[in-house]
C-alpha cells in the first residue's frame, strides 16, 4: 500500500489551522520542528491540563485529503492545513490502519500510528456543523471519528508535498485505531 504526500503544515503558536510550508522537519521522539504540538509529553492544551507528563502520541497529525471531498459535498470548504493536520494525503485509507503501522515518508521519515484524532468543538468554530461531519456514528451505533490519525516520530527527516509514502503494517494482530 502506498500514497502521496499532498501537503504538509506547522504553526508555531496555538491555533486551529496550519499554514501550509515548502517542507518540514520531523524529528525523532518530537514532532514537528517548530511546531507547537511537539515535544516528548502532551502539548495538546486539553491533554496538558489533565497531565502533563503523559508521553505525547499526538506528533503528527495526518488527515486524508478524501476528507475534504466527502465534507464539500455537505457544503464545507476545507484545504490542506485547516483542520490543524500536518500532513494531508492522497491515496492511503489512514482512518483503516491498524495501531502501530509503520509510514516511510520520503526518502529518510518515518512515522508510527497510535490512533485516531479525536475531533474537538474548535472544527464548529472554525465552520458551524462542520463537527457533525467529522465524527458521526456507523449503523451499530459506534462513534465514528474521520478526522485523521495521529502519530509519532520513529525516524526524522523532511517531508515535502509530492513525496511517496510506503505503507508497513504491524505483524501479529492488528489492534483497529482508538482515539489518542
Amino acid at each position: 500500500m502506498s500514497g502521496t504526500v499532498v501537503a504538509v503544515s506547522s504553526n508555531g503558536e496555538y491555533s486551529f489551522t496550519k499554514p501550509n510550508r515548502e517542507s518540514i522537519t520531523l524529528l525523532a521522539g518530537l514532532g514537528v520542528e517548530g511546531d507547537v504540538h511537539a515535544g516528548v509529553t502532551v502539548r495538546h492544551r486539553s491533554r496538558v491540563a489533565q497531565d502533563p507528563t503523559q508521553p505525547n502520541l499526538r506528533q503528527v497529525h495526518l488527515i486524508h485529503e478524501a476528507l475534504f471531498t466527502e465534507v464539500a459535498r455537505q457544503g464545507f470548504e476545507v484545504g490542506p492545513g485547516e483542520l490543524g493536520e500536518n500532513i494531508t494525503t492522497r491515496g492511503i485509507d489512514l482512518l483503516g490502519l491498524p495501531t502501530g503501522t509503520l509510514l516511510h515518508i520520503g526518502d529518510e521519515a518515518v512515522l508510527e500510528v497510535t490512533g485516531l484524532r479525536n475531533p474537538c468543538v474548535q472544527i464548529d468554530a472554525f465552520q458551524d456543523g462542520l463537527l457533525r461531519q467529522v465524527v458521526g456514528r456507523d449503523e451499530a451505533g459506534n462513534i465514528v471519528r474521520k478526522a485523521g490519525i495521529m502519530s509519532v516520530v520513529k525516524e526524522g527527516g523532511t517531508v515535502r508535498p509530492g513525496d511517496g509514502i510506503t505503507v508497513r503494517l504491524p505483524e501479529g494482530p492488528h489492534r483497529p485505531l482508538e482515539r489518542v
